[in-house]
């Protein structure tokens, strides 16, 4: 992996004292009570909770996606609902100089997703937010925003409520194994090196025509992977970990198959 440039390391200091001047934000969540295994219980009526945590470009949210499909359970795009904490943020033109009025707008949204959609539709402020959650000015804002110590505490309380009402999901994100379902059935991280995301993450975006894929385009999402990395793995409220009981992946010699047939064979090997 490239070390971060200067400026990197500058925007990840301007980023831990943010952090650090909205500690008093801190709200503490309440322990997530132990749950039955799948493995103790047989049936399709057996909860199991999958998580698949990793940094950015990893492939979590497809690789999520196709595995639920695979085990028939549902999917818990969490990666998609601090993007959209980050659109409503940017929509409302606030900065984030105001954490406390970022929190108090994306709780008064009614975030939820429709399970009828495949994947998930979600929906915040009564319209959807699937295109917009992915454009360029919100993969921007998002790590920042999602390092709000109140918003990020808020969010843990809705994975938690969705996983009671849909208690057979696999959950993409980066503190899922961690901090939201300490006690899942089955942990995943999956990783790569910065370069192997950052050409994933350009040969998509060329593929889907948003940016013209010039090497100055490659350079920069490098940077941004980066930069990202850092600020994720330092921010004090749910940093980005491997947990200790988590299977880590390599991903960067593996197809989209290749990784996806991986981790059904290791849930099935768990919780047959």
């Amino acid at each position: 992996m490239t070390e971060p440039d200067p400026t990197t390391k500058a925007a990840g200091a301007v980023g831990r004292t943010l952090l650090d001047s909205m500690g008093a934000n801190i709200v503490e969540v309440e322990v997530m009570p132990k749950r039955p295994t799948a493995g103790a219980a047989k049936g399709s009526g057996a909860g199991l909770i999958v998580t698949i945590d990793g940094p950015a470009g990893t492939g979590k949210s497809t690789v999520a996606r196709l595995l639920a499909k695979r085990l028939g359970v549902e999917f818990l795009d969490t990666g998609a609902m601090y993007r959209a904490a980050a659109a409503v943020a940017i929509d409302a033109g606030i900065g984030m100089g105001a954490p406390d009025k970022i929190v108090a707008l994306v709780a008064s949204q009614d975030m939820h997703f429709e399970w009828e959609s495949d994947p998930p539709e979600l929906v915040c402020g009564g319209k959807s937010m699937m295109k917009r959650i992915r454009e360029a000015d919100v993969t921007r804002i998002v790590s920042p925003v999602a390092s709000i110590p109140g918003l990020r505490r808020d969010m843990v309380r809705k994975q938690r409520a969705i996983a009671r009402a849909h208690p057979r999901l696999v959950t993409e994100g980066r503190d899922q194994g961690s901090v939201v379902f300490p006690d899942a059935d089955v942990k995943f991280y999956l990783d790569a090196s910065a370069q192997v995301r950052s050409r994933r993450r350009f040969e998509q975006l060329v593929a889907q025509g948003t940016i013209k894929g010039e090497p100055a385009e490659e350079r920069a999402l490098l940077q941004e992977i980066v930069a990202r990395d850092l600020s994720d793995s330092t921010r004090r409220d749910g940093p980005l970990i491997c947990p200790e009981d988590a299977v880590r992946i390599d991903t960067s010699d593996m197809t989209l198959e290749q990784v996806v047939d991986e981790l059904e064979k290791r849930v099935r090997a768990r919780v047959r």
